[in-house]
C-alpha cells in the first residue's frame, strides 16, 4: 500500500532547525580553499568557500597565523576573475582576514588599481577595504583619491568615501580633519546618503569645537538639508546645541526651537518624530513647548504602521513621567491601543494610561487590564505591576479595586520574578495606606498557601510577624502561619515558628495559644526549627533576667545584630578554641574589607599597611595591634576607626606614599606609609613635615620618623594630632615628605657615608566628618529603623542642584556621610526619577545611626533630597543634618 506524501515545507521543526552551514569544520574548509589555486577559476565555487570562511570568522573560529597567511595569499589570486559576485566576496574577505603590514603590501596595488577603475562598484569597495587595512603612512599616499572619491558624482563612490573617514578619524584624525572642504562640498549633494554621510563626518571634526558646532547647525537649519537621515542627524546635533546653551543663556527664548517645530511639519515621518522626540526631552520644556510635539506623537498613535505607534507610545510613555497632564489628551487614542495584536505596544499604551488616568478611570482600566494580562510574557506584567503600584499610591481611596487585581493575578501561573513584583507592590501598598493593611495581609496569607517558592513564603512570613501584631484581630492569622510548620520545607517551616514567636511576644492574649503551638515545633525533624523553638520557648515562659519586658524580649529576638556577620564567625572560630567567655562586644564593628586607595593608582605597590593584610585577621586588628606597640601612642584609649589609605603621590613616581588616618578619643594619627622605588638609593632619617594652618583644632604632639628606608621595602613615619576630646573635628593638612638620601653602589649594595638633606612634595590631606563614621551594616533594616524609635529622629529636606543623574547623587551623599548602604539601595535603576537610599553606621562615640534618603529629581536635572536620621542621641542626630548642610 502506498505511502501518504508529505512535503518537506510541512516539517516546521527541521526546517527552523536546518543550516547551510551545519557541521562545517574548519580543517574541511580549509581544504576546499585550494580552489582557489585552480588554473580556471569557478567563480560559484569559490564565492561559497569564502561564505564558509567568513562563517567561520564570525563565529570567533581562531585561525592561526600559518592559515591566515594562507588563506589571504590564496584569496589574492582570485583579483585575476573578472567575476562581480566575487570580487565582492573577496572585498570582504580581505577585511575580516586584516592582514598585517608586511602583507598588506600584497593587494595595495590591486586595491589601488580597483579604485581608478570605470567600474564603480569596484571603485566603492576597494576604498572601504583600503582604508581598512592600511595604516597611516600608506593613507598619505593615497589621500588624493580619497578626497576626489568624496565629491564623487556617484554616490556609491562618494559614501564609501564618507563613511571610510569616519572610521579613520577614529586612529588618523589629523589625516581626515584636512577633507573638511570636500565634505561641506559634499554636505550640499542632492543623494540622501550621500548628504546623511558627510554631515555625519563634519559633525565629528568638528565636535570637540562647540562654536563650530553651533555654526553648522545654524547654517543647516536654515533648509539646505534635503535627506530625511540627514535632517534626523541635524534635529539630534540642535537638541545638543539647545542643552548647551541653556547653562549659558539667561534669556526666556529657547534657540532653535522654531525649527524643531518646523521639523514637525516635514513630508517623513521619520523626521516628524525625532523632532517630537528631541522637543519632548528639552530641558525644563513648558506645555506651551510641549503642545505641538504630543499633537504630532497623537497622530501617530492611529498609524497603520507598528513600528510608528509603538514609537509614538513609546515617548509619551516617558512624557507622562514628567508632564502626565499634557499627555491626558491622548488617553483615549491610547486605550484602543490596549488591544494591540502587538504586546509591546498594548503594554506601553496600558502603563502610560496608568500614570495619565484620573481616579474616575481606574475601574474601568482595571477591567481592560484583566483581560490584557493572560496574553503578554512576565517580563509585561512586571512593567504593568509596577504602574498599578504607582497609580495606587496615587489615588489611596482606590485600594480595595486595585488590591483585588493584584491579589487575582498572583493566583495565576508565572515565574519568580512576576510573582515578587506582585508581592513587593502589596507589600508597599500595605505600608504606604493604612486601610490596606488587613486586605493586603489576609491576600499575602492566602497566596502562601499554595506559594512554590521558598524565599517568597518566607518574605511574606516575615512581614505577617510585623505587620500583623499591629492588626485590630492578629489571631486570624495565626492559621495561616501554622499550617506552614507542617506543609513546607524546613527553610519555611523555620520562619513560620519566628513569625508565630513574633506573635507570641507583641500580643499577651495570644501567648498561651502561642506557646502551645511552640511546644509542638520541639518534634520537628529539622534541628533549625527545633532550636528556634526552643530559644521562643524558653523567652516567651521569662526565664532570662534580660528579657523580662516585651521590649527586651523583642530586641533580643528579633533585633538587628550591630556587627557584621562576617566578623562575628571570626569572633566565634576564635572563641571555640578559647577558655575565655564569648563577649558580643570584643567583636569588630567595623565591616572587613580589603583597604582600597581613594585615590586609585595602577601599578603602585603597596605601601606597608597599605597593603592588605593576609590571614582573618581584620585590617581593624592588625592597625590596633601596630599602634598599641608604639609607647608614643599606648595613652591614647581605644582606636575607633582607621581610613582606608589615601594616595598622596601619583602613579609610577620616585617616591610612594600613602596614609592611613586613625581616630581615637581625644588623638588623630596619621600613618604614612613609604616606599623607596629608586634603587640606587636608600632612604634615612625619614619624616613628613605636617603644615595644619588650616586645620585649627589640631595640635601636633609627637612626630615618629623612619630610621631606614630601602629600595622595595615599605616602612611607616606617624604624626599624632591632638584634638578636642569627643569632638568630630576636621581640617586639611599640607604634607611635605624629608629625608636624607645616600647613593648606593649596584654592584655592592652598599650606601656611601655621606647623605644629602631633600624633600618631596606630597597631596594634601583632609580629615573629613566621615572619618568619625563606622560603616557597620544592619540585617534588616526596617526592624533596627523601628528599634530606634521616633524620639531623636531629625527630617530635613535640601536642595543638592543639578546633577548629572540621580545615581551621581546617591553615590555623592554616601560618601559624604560615609555610612553602610543597606539592602542594595545604593544602586538607582536606570532613568528613575525618584529612589530611596537605606543607610547605617556607628559614629564617633559608638551611637548607632540610621538614615533614609528619599531623592527625586525634575525635567532639569535639579535632585531634591529628603533626609531622615534616626540615632540614640538626638545630638547626632543633628550631626548628621550638620555634615549634609555644611558638604
Amino acid at each position: 500500500m502506498a505511502q501518504p506524501l508529505i512535503k518537506k515545507d510541512d516539517d516546521r521543526d527541521d526546517e527552523a532547525e536546518y543550516s547551510p552551514f551545519l557541521g562545517i569544520e574548519k580543517g574541511a574548509v580549509l581544504q576546499e580553499a585550494r580552489v582557489f589555486n585552480d588554473p580556471q577559476l569557478d567563480p560559484r565555487r569559490c564565492s561559497q568557500v569564502i561564505t564558509k570562511l567568513l562563517y567561520l570568522l564570525n563565529q570567533g573560529e581562531n585561525f592561526t597565523k600559518i592559515e591566515a597567511t594562507e588563506v589571504f595569499f590564496a584569496v589574492t589570486k582570485l583579483f585575476q576573475s573578472r567575476d562581480i559576485g566575487l570580487r565582492r566576496m573577496v572585498y570582504l574577505m580581505i577585511k575580516e582576514i586584516s592582514p598585517s603590514a608586511d602583507e598588506v603590501i600584497i593587494v595595495t596595488s590591486s586595491l589601488m588599481k580597483d579604485m581608478n577603475s570605470k567600474t564603480d562598484m569596484y571603485r566603492a569597495n576597494s576604498i572601504r577595504v583600503l582604508c581598512r587595512i592600511t595604516d597611516g603612512t600608506l593613507l598619505t599616499q593615497i589621500e588624493r583619491y580619497l578626497k576626489q572619491a568624496i565629491v564623487d558624482k556617484n554616490p556609491v563612490v562618494a559614501s564609501a568615501a564618507l563613511v571610510s573617514g569616519i572610521h579613520l578619524l577614529q586612529t588618523n584624525p589629523e589625516i581626515v580633519k584636512r577633507w573638511s572642504n570636500e565634505v561641506q562640498e559634499a554636505v550640499q549633494s542632492r543623494a540622501a546618503l550621500v548628504q546623511f554621510h558627510a554631515l555625519a563626518l563634519l559633525h565629528q571634526i568638528r565636535q570637540n569645537d562647540r562654536l563650530a558646532v553651533s555654526k553648522l547647525v545654524t547654517s543647516l537649519t536654515r533648509g539646505t538639508v534635503r535627506s530625511p537621515l540627514a535632517q534626523c542627524l541635524l534635529i539630534r546635533y540642535t537638541s545638543q546645541v539647545i542643552r548647551e546653551s541653556a547653562t549659558s543663556t539667561q534669556t526666556g527664548d529657547r534657540p532653535f526651537y522654531d525649527f524643531l517645530e518646523g521639523c514637525l511639519r516635514h513630508k517623513a515621518e521619520m523626521v516628524i518624530f525625532e523632532a517630537a522626540k528631541a522637543i519632548t526631552e528639552l530641558h525644563g520644556v513648558t506645555s506651551r513647548e510641549l503642545t505641538p510635539a504630543i499633537t504630532v506623537l497623537q497622530l501617530f498613535l492611529s498609524s497603520s504602521k507598528p513600528v510608528l505607534r509603538f514609537a509614538a507610545v513609546r515617548t509619551l510613555n516617558k512624557v507622562a513621567m514628567i508632564h502626565p497632564l499634557a499627555v491626558t489628551n491622548c488617553n483615549i487614542d491610547m486605550e484602543s491601543l490596549i488591544s494591540d495584536q502587538n504586546r509591546s505596544i498594548a503594554t506601553l499604551a496600558i502603563t502610560t494610561l496608568l500614570k495619565t488616568g484620573n481616579e474616575s478611570s481606574v475601574d474601568r482600566l482595571m477591567k481592560q487590564i484583566t483581560n490584557f494580562m493572560s496574553d503578554i510574557a512576565d517580563e509585561f506584567k512586571i512593567v504593568v505591576i509596577e504602574a498599578i503600584k504607582s497609580l495606587c499610591l496615587k489615588f489611596p481611596l482606590k485600594y480595595r479595586s486595585l488590591m483585588n487585581f493584584l491579589s487575582n493575578i498572583l493566583r495565576e501561573e508565572g515565574g519568580f520574578d512576576y510573582k515578587k513584583a506582585i508581592v513587593d507592590s502589596i507589600v508597599i501598598l500595605i505600608r504606604d495606606i493604612p486601610d490596606a493593611k488587613e486586605s493586603g495581609l489576609l491576600h499575602l496569607c492566602e497566596f502562601i498557601e499554595d506559594c512554590e517558592f521558598t524565599y517568597l513564603s518566607t518574605q511574606i512570613l516575615h512581614f505577617l510577624g510585623i505587620e500583623g501584631p499591629k492588626t485590630s484581630d492578629p489571631s486570624k492569622y495565626i492559621r495561616y502561619i501554622y499550617n506552614r510548620v507542617h506543609l513546607e520545607n524546613a527553610t519555611v517551616r523555620a520562619s513560620a515558628v519566628s513569625t508565630l514567636a513574633r506573635f507570641g511576644v507583641t500580643v499577651e492574649s495570644l501567648r498561651p495559644r502561642i506557646y502551645v503551638l511552640l511546644r509542638r515545633c520541639l518534634f520537628d525533624n529539622d534541628d533549625e526549627v527545633r532550636d528556634r523553638a526552643t530559644l521562643y520557648l524558653k523567652t516567651l515562659e521569662g526565664d532570662d533576667t534580660a528579657t523580662k519586658t516585651e521590649k527586651d524580649a523583642t530586641d533580643f529576638l528579633f533585633g538587628s545584630l550591630d556587627v557584621p556577620l562576617i566578623n562575628l564567625a571570626t569572633s566565634l572560630k576564635n572563641y571555640v578554641s578559647s577558655e575565655e567567655p564569648f563577649n558580643i562586644n570584643s567583636v569588630p564593628k567595623e565591616i572587613k574589607s580589603q583597604p582600597v586607595a581613594e585615590k586609585k593608582a595602577p601599578g603602585k605597590k603597596p605601601a606597608g599597611l597599605g597593603a592588605p593584610p593576609i590571614g582573618p585577621t581584620s585590617t581593624v586588628d592588625a592597625y590596633e595591634k601596630l599602634l598599641s606597640s608604639i609607647p608614643e601612642f599606648a595613652d591614647f584609649g581605644k582606636l575607633f576607626k582607621s581610613s582606608a589609605p589615601v594616595e598622596l603621590t601619583e602613579a609610577e613616581t620616585e617616591y610612594a606614599v600613602n596614609v592611613v588616618k586613625h581616630i581615637f578619643n581625644s588623638h588623630v594619627v596619621f600613618q604614612y606609609n613609604c616606599t623607596n622605588t629608586i634603587p640606587e638609593q636608600l632612604l634615612e632619617n625619614v619624616t613628613v613635615v605636617v603644615d595644619a594652618s588650616e586645620a585649627e583644632e589640631f595640635t601636633e604632639v609627637i612626630s615618629k620618623p623612619l630610621r631606614s628606608l630601602p629600595y622595595d621595602s615599605p616602612g611607616q613615619t606617624f604624626v599624632a594630632f591632638e584634638k578636642p576630646e569627643g569632638i568630630p573635628a576636621v581640617g586639611k593638612f599640607s604634607n611635605m615628605l624629608r629625608f636624607i638620601v645616600k647613593e648606593v653602589d649596584p654592584s655592592t649594595g652598599e650606601a656611601e657615608e655621606d647623605g644629602v638633606e631633600d624633600e618631596y612634595q606630597l597631596e594634601d590631606l583632609e580629615v573629613v566628618a566621615a572619618d568619625y563614621m563606622l560603616k557597620v551594616g544592619v540585617s534588616n533594616f526596617k526592624n533596627a529603623w523601628e528599634s530606634l524609635g521616633p524620639d531623636c529622629e531629625r527630617v530635613d529636606e535640601y536642595g543638592l542642584g543639578a546633577r548629572e543623574s540621580l545615581a551621581e547623587a546617591v553615590g555623592a551623599v554616601i560618601n559624604l556621610l560615609g555610612m553602610q548602604p543597606c539592602e542594595g539601595t545604593e544602586a538607582v535603576p536606570s532613568n528613575s526619577r525618584s529612589h530611596t537610599c537605606l543607610l547605617s553606621g556607628v559614629y564617633y562615640g559608638d551611637v548607632k545611626v540610621l538614615v533614609r534618603l528619599s531623592f527625586g529629581i525634575d525635567s532639569s536635572r535639579e535632585v531634591a533630597m529628603k533626609l531622615a536620621a534616626r540615632s540614640d542621641d538626638e545630638d547626632v542626630s543633628d550631626a548628621i543634618h550638620e555634615i549634609v548642610a555644611c558638604g
